[in-house]
């Protein structure tokens, strides 16, 4: 892990732009640190620089509550080598959509291939996390493409706890690794969501293994997530982080 630009510092967040490798991803943990702080892993969508004041929200709510936050550029988005196999699924997703296509071959063109190539990023950038100072404990997983939070919240032990934002671009490989996933588990749904098909993601969280899993679903579409939702999320990582 390589920083590489001067950090930006308030009195509650630190954060820091790093390459791991030569992924580019951004670092956040407490100003003041009296003890270790445990890493949570925040996804993404793909496109940081776009995304950075979203990310950065969802991090000074963990940071504040002690906790350090780290996210890495997918796999083809940003500044990284394009996915050439992944650009084409991905513009056959946009004309079936428009056209009101069935996706379910699209999906398995698109998703797994993320899957199998961050799943291992994200799992190096724990390793790089616990290296540094000040940062230990139990990890958890925050957010991001739903089928890549599943995939690494089942083969990774470090991972005792996982936030998931639903959504419903899932190939049946994700439904394969929801059974076995046992960590307690958060669901943020937003029941209006116009970009997802709420059904699968009910699927999915009724496909679970864990024995302790909330579904928290709210009105509103893809934007209206209430602070409240927020909130829970929060008092979840607390009480499966401390």
């Amino acid at each position: 892990m390589y920083f590489h630009s001067d950090p930006r510092i308030d009195d509650v967040v630190v954060e820091r732009d790093f390459t791991l490798g030569d992924i580019p991803g951004i670092l956040w943990t407490p100003a003041s640190v009296s003890a270790s702080a445990s890493p949570i892993l925040l996804g993404n969508q793909g496109g940081l620089d776009r995304m950075r004041a979203r990310l950065a929200a969802r991090a000074r709510a963990a940071v504040e509550s002690g906790f350090a936050c780290a996210t890495l550029e997918l796999p083809g988005s940003g500044v990284r080598e394009p996915l050439d196999a992944v650009d084409r699924a991905r513009a056959d997703l946009h004309r079936a959509l428009a056209a009101g296509e069935p996706l379910d071959g699209i999906v398995d063109r698109l998703i797994p291939p993320l899957v199998d190539a961050a799943v291992p990023e994200f799992q190096a950038l724990l390793d790089a996390l616990y290296e540094l100072p000040g940062i230990d404990g139990p990890a958890g997983t925050s957010g991001g493409i739903t089928a890549i939070a599943v995939r690494l919240a089942r083969v990774d032990p470090r991972i005792v706890c996982a936030v998931l934002f639903a959504g419903s671009l899932l190939p049946a490989a994700t439904f394969d690794d929801a059974r076995e996933l046992t960590i307690p588990l958060h669901v943020l749904l937003q029941w209006d969501d116009e970009g997802n098909d709420r059904q699968a993601a009910l699927d999915l969280f009724d496909a679970f293994g864990s024995a302790e899993k909330t579904l928290n679903a709210n009105m509103g579409g893809h934007a209206g997530v209430p602070e409240h939702a927020g909130a829970a999320a929060s008092a979840f990582f607390e009480r499966h982080l401390r």
